[in-house]
């Protein structure tokens, strides 16, 4: 089965670009158009450009771009269907699907082939635990025995997987799912030739996309007297990255938002626990050091992170370097550290979720705070610790992009070590330059390419960059079409649109880009049949460079401030009120690049002929010379 081309049509119709991003982008208006931090990469200076009226997004940071549905599958890791999926359940259409083609089902995809078999295996786990008599007896009495409800289980999908040697493969295979995607999925493991299941004889902790899906599995051995490893994990597959989620995000990211913050705990069942006792805003690394590309997905919820560590001392500077990362990714850090011999999940056990509550709320401590006191007590008793300790405070301080907020830190640092401010800044510009300089030593190429010191023929360098500055042209007069093609040009003295001025000045010869000429040629078909297209044909043109053209030309890069005409009394043209001197200077510019090129291409054949049959190029030659002179002047070029 497939979506329909109406249902298809119907979410694209309804889908709100500025809507779908807001859940993810803080946006601001400016004029028209809206603009953030991009979610796909760190940024500090808002590059990330949202346009309502035309329904797409496009970062001038990392280039990427598309309309609401590209967004859902470029954020949350979906493929196509799955997005269009969500996007219907967001905004209630009822999905109507049709039966596909033997072609289209063996072009089905692989990854979401691979999200049905692992939303069977959790649902094939979870059925384990609360109706099969071994599942009850040992994985639902564990689980209970850790303190989780009934509710609390259901709400984490926990599972149980039988002590049986493959009875999941047997199941799986019955249930007419390919052995090629078992394995790909990470379900099952081999050992001296014999398959197995991966996760037998283990309780079972799903782990979800944040839409919902299951992605993969942690599974936890019940038996006590084995050599067999504690936990076992999916190994990474085509829809689960472990650096790229974290557990419990999911069941967590509304609460994020409501509460701005986001507790970082190190465990699944941390997360279970705290969660069950109240606190729905936690998430896990699951066991992994914290990576860039999940703090990156903590912000797209809040810039405030608290993180839990256990009352481990040596346990918590191994830890430390996660928050430089999550200082480095701009974020906002507060730490908790429970007491000596407690985890969060053994603390909520022992206090109950009331004075867990308590604990966290008077226990969070700003980072500053928190690894000045970590330091204190070393470093009283020896100055050379103090000095390492400084040094290692400070070079936290230097990981922070803000300028503001690392002044403002440097100032408390200065209070609670009793140093000087002046000599707290110095080693700050230390650790700075010295960070600079690796990274232009990191950047800069050992050696200049063979072809780089290679100076190429006059000749053909002209060429090329002839052709491309042609490219140019030729891209500008698209860009005008796509945005403007069926408004009226003023002063024409003809009742002219923008598309039927550059049929009558320009014509079918004349582009040279193969994508450019395909979207050019796409007018004419459409202007023989009466018709125009509008952005919404290109934005959701079947060919992808075409609909990535389109999204890079429609995009604005600076938007005019409505302060210029409301509180200063400016007006500022835009360039929709200069469509004429627009089309027309950017058609003539691109006659008087082809005239160029023709001139180039006559005196090259001129240089192969005899001297007795070069007068008629010499005579070329002079009419295209003027004609190059006579679009020059209109220009206001010189030419030589």
């Amino acid at each position: 089965m497939h979506i329909s081309p109406y249902t298809v049509d119907e979410i694209r119709n309804r889908v709100d670009i500025e809507d779908v991003v807001s859940d993810y982008v803080s946006l601001k208006r400016k004029g028209k158009d809206m603009w953030g931090c991009c979610p796909f990469h760190n940024e500090k200076t808002p590059s990330f450009h949202v346009r309502p009226d035309q329904g797409f997004y496009k970062c001038f940071g990392c280039g990427k771009g598309g309309d609401g549905i590209t967004f859902i599958m470029e954020l949350e890791g979906l493929g196509y269907t799955e997005a269009l999926k969500h996007l219907a359940k967001r905004y209630g259409i009822e999905i109507e699907e049709e039966e596909l083609t033997p072609e289209q089902e063996e072009a089905h995809s692989e990854r979401e082939s691979l999200y049905i078999l692992l939303n069977f295996a959790s649902d094939y786990f979870r059925d384990l635990l609360w109706k099969q008599e071994e599942g009850m007896k040992f994985g639902l009495s564990y689980f209970r025995e850790r303190g989780f409800s009934d509710e609390t289980i259901r709400n984490f999908d926990l599972g149980y997987s039988l002590d049986k040697w493959d009875a999941f493969i047997i199941e799986a295979k019955k249930k007419g799912f390919n052995p090629e995607f078992i394995e790909k999925a990470g379900l099952q493991a081999e050992k001296d030739g014999k398959i197995y299941d991966r996760f037998r004889g283990r309780v079972i902790f799903p782990i979800h996309n944040t839409m919902g899906k299951v992605i993969a599995f942690t599974a936890r051995t019940l038996k006590t007297l084995t050599k067999a490893p504690k936990y076992v994990n999916s190994p990474e597959t085509e829809v689960f990255h472990k650096g790229k989620i974290l557990y419990g995000l999911y069941q967590a990211k509304q609460a994020i938002r409501q509460e701005d913050n986001c507790y970082l705990v190190e465990g699944q069942t941390d997360v279970i626990s705290l969660h069950q006792a109240g606190i729905h805003n936690v998430v896990a690394s699951s066991g992994t050091a914290l990576t860039d590309d999940q703090i990156k997905l903590i912000s797209r919820f809040t810039k405030n992170i608290t993180v839990l560590f256990d009352g481990d001392e040596a346990g918590i500077k191994a830890s430390l370097r996660g928050i430089d990362m999550i200082l480095e990714g701009d974020m906002n850090v507060k730490v908790v550290a429970f007491p000596e011999g407690d985890d969060p999940d053994s603390y909520a056990a022992k206090v109950g979720p009331t004075d867990l509550v308590k604990f966290l709320q008077q226990t969070a401590k700003d980072f500053i705070k928190f690894k000045v006191e970590l330091y204190a007590e070393e470093a009283n008793k020896d100055p050379l610790k103090k000095a390492e300790s400084i040094k290692e405070i400070v070079n936290s301080i230097s990981k922070i992009p803000d300028p503001v907020k690392r002044t403002v830190y440097l100032k408390e640092c200065s209070k609670l070590l009793d140093i000087g401010e002046p000599v707290l800044i110095t080693e700050l510009n230390k650790i700075i330059l010295t960070a600079n300089r690796k990274k232009l030593r990191k950047d800069k190429p050992a050696f200049l390419p063979e072809e780089i010191l290679q100076v190429p023929e006059a000749e053909s360098s002209i060429k090329l960059n002839l052709d491309e500055i042609i490219h140019l042209q030729e891209k500008e007069s698209i860009r005008l079409l796509m945005n403007y093609a069926d408004q009226m040009l003023e002063g024409t003295g003809y009742d002219l649109k923008v598309v039927e001025y550059f049929f009558r000045e320009i014509d079918d010869g004349t582009f040279t880009h193969p994508l450019y000429k395909q979207v050019f040629d796409e007018f004419k078909v459409a202007i023989s049949d009466e018709t125009i297209p509008d952005s919404k044909h290109f934005l959701h043109h079947k060919n992808e460079s075409i609909r990535n053209l389109a999204i890079e030309l429609m995009s604005r890069k600076y938007e005019i401030s409505d302060n210029w005409e409301k509180k200063y009394h400016i007006l500022v043209s835009q360039e929709e009120d200069l469509l004429k001197s627009a089309s027309y200077t950017n058609i003539m510019r691109l006659k008087f690049r082809i005239v160029q090129k023709m001139i180039r291409s006559n005196m090259a054949e001129m240089k192969e002929e005899t001297p007795d049959l070069q007068e008629k190029y010499l005579k070329k030659h002079q009419q295209l010379k003027k004609i190059e002179m006579g679009i020059a002047e209109v220009l206001g070029n010189v030419t030589v």
